[in-house]
């Protein structure tokens, strides 16, 4: 079922509800990379995935069919979109799932509305930045200003696949090309995700003291957000397991979708059962 959320801001936030909407499972919400959309997660959620868990695939602002805003909206603000949306949905707690700039919008939600997230899944995402993720940031900016998304999607590539990925591609790259092609995102948007991201300020002191559960996810090969930055944003929350996941880049609701399903169920049967015992 396709929605739209209208948020204080009088803006429209899209949303899809998926899978078995009677599972006895909290709901998995899922949260885009920066030039995705909801149909970044269809392969993660469909066939068995789908039938045990509800899925609720989100376009933040600036995503998908969601609506543009006037100025950019920080990593918190988003969070606080994201949790206007789910209050008012019928269920009072969320297993919840982002990847990259969907997993740095989790952090905040997992720090500032604890009580809605039975787990967290933070994939392929960051807390802090170097001079080499900024560096990659800025390429990805000039050549979007340079030319448009579908330059800006050529130089993303070596950093957002792995090598594997090339060597072997789960999907041909010509036809990624041309599917992304399709679904191009307007220049004005990227450039305001952009913007969150560089303003955004280290992140993992706020970390330390979170009580959700949380599990984190990064490819071995992942060149953007490294299993090393990944591991820092471990050492800072209380109650965390890291995960690698090998030969595998950036992109794992592409490049390792059994992988990925498997650990999200399996964790989510943990948890269920251990609250159970």
């Amino acid at each position: 079922m396709k929605h739209y959320h209208s948020l204080p801001s009088g803006h429209r936030m899209y949303y899809e509800i998926r899978g078995n909407t009677d599972s006895k499972h909290p709901p998995f919400v899922f949260l885009n990379g920066l030039s995705q959309s909801t149909q970044a997660w269809l392969g993660v959620i469909q066939k068995d995935f789908g039938e045990e868990f509800t899925c609720i695939l989100v376009d933040l602002i600036f995503q998908g069919q969601s609506d543009s805003a006037e100025t950019f909206k920080s990593f918190e603000e988003h969070a606080a979109d994201l949790h206007d949306l789910l209050s008012k949905l019928p269920y009072s707690s969320f297993h919840l799932a982002g990847i990259s700039y969907g997993g740095a919008v989790a952090q905040r939600f997992i720090v500032l509305y604890p009580e809605k997230v039975t787990q967290a899944y933070l994939i392929s995402t960051f807390s802090s930045k170097n001079e080499y993720f900024n560096a990659i940031g800025l390429g990805w900016k000039k050549a979007l200003l340079c030319g448009d998304y579908e330059l800006m999607f050529d130089v993303m590539l070596p950093f957002v696949l792995g090598k594997s990925f090339f060597e072997n591609p789960v999907v041909p790259l010509k036809t990624l090309k041309m599917s992304k092609k399709d679904m191009s995102p307007a220049t004005e948007d990227l450039l305001k995700l952009m913007e969150a991201t560089e303003k955004s300020e280290n992140y993992l002191y706020s970390l330390s003291d979170c009580q959700v559960s949380c599990i984190i996810i990064h490819g071995e090969e992942d060149l953007l957000c490294t299993p090393e930055m990944g591991k820092e944003m471990a050492s800072y929350l209380p109650k965390n397991e890291f995960i690698v996941l090998p030969g595998v880049g950036h992109t794992l609701n592409l490049e390792a979708i059994d992988p990925l399903k498997n650990i999200l169920a399996s964790r989510a049967k943990a948890i269920a059962k251990a609250v159970d015992a």
